[in-house]
């Protein structure tokens, strides 16, 4: 299963992306973390690691050579990429938990984040991943990854909705996107909610807009302090907040699943004996 979590700047997207990664990890799963926002620098910290990974972009050769090859049909010379594919430099891993980053804007007048967007999207296409391994990817804060292309190999889009109406009216956008963009299942999560009457509003709001909520995260100070100070984060009551976004999650991609398998068996062909049965008048008592 591939997620991205997505939304306005300031929504909490790490955050709900840090609370995942744990989440499905104490849960027996390999949970992968794609760094995919080129300006938040703090993500790694939050995950509980003392570095951030070397950039998939130096694996291509850098930003500069990434840009000369963004017309080729292939960025990545690799028809398929698995976790145990990625050079341990890239990819960092820590208590079931691991993570890679795409590439950051450290300078000025360095340009455009198209190249990293390419490269965002190549990768997830490419990458596979075996049972009990799971992607999330935390996204720039907007849409433009919805213009590059990058959620064309995402399963689920989740959209971090805080309670203002730019962050409302972002996730009706968003909702929009990520269907013409081919992926069928997007939901809201609801962070920094100070109130069960506020997460109601939110919900109405939402529904308003086509757009569906599967959990709500509460304002918690931990988590502020937690990012304020550059420690991981762990959640407290959050916590149980996401295990139920992803008891959502699992049962819907279950459900998926077991509508595949009834929808190949019903498209097999049927053996000689099984037409001569259907054909057959005679009656078994």
């Amino acid at each position: 299963m591939k997620i991205s979590v997505c939304g306005k700047g300031g929504s909490g997207k790490s955050t709900i992306v840090t609370l995942l990664a744990n989440e499905f990890r104490d849960r027996g799963f390999q949970a992968l973390v794609v760094d995919s926002d080129e300006s938040n620098s703090g993500l790694y910290r939050m995950l509980g690691f003392d570095r951030a990974p070397v950039p998939l972009m130096e694996l291509v050769g850098g930003k500069r050579s990434l840009k000369q090859k963004m017309n080729q049909p292939q960025v990545l010379t690799q028809a398929e990429i698995w976790l145990r594919d990625i050079p341990p430099e890239y990819m960092l891993e820590k208590d079931g938990i691991r993570m890679v980053a795409i590439g950051k804007i450290l300078q000025s007048l360095e340009g455009c984040a198209c190249p990293m967007g390419v490269l965002s999207r190549e990768f997830l296409k490419k990458l596979h991943l075996k049972d009990k391994e799971i992607t999330i990817v935390d996204m720039e804060a907007g849409v433009e990854h919805f213009g590059r292309g990058v959620e064309t190999s995402i399963d689920n889009v989740l959209v971090a909705v805080e309670p203002s109406l730019e962050s409302i009216t972002l996730a009706e956008r968003i909702h929009n996107l990520a269907t013409g963009s081919g992926v069928a299942h997007t939901w809201a999560v609801l962070n920094k909610v100070s109130s069960a009457e506020m997460a109601s509003k939110l919900r109405q709001e939402l529904s308003k807009r086509g757009v569906s909520v599967i959990g709500a995260i509460h304002n918690q100070p931990e988590i502020f302090e937690a990012c304020f100070e550059g420690r991981p984060v762990h959640g407290g009551k959050a916590r149980q907040e996401t295990g139920k976004v992803l008891d959502f999650l699992l049962s819907e991609a279950k459900s998926r699943d077991e509508g595949k398998r009834n929808d190949l068996e019903q498209s097999k062909p049927k053996g000689d004996i099984e037409n001569m049965l259907e054909s057959s008048s005679i009656q078994v008592p």
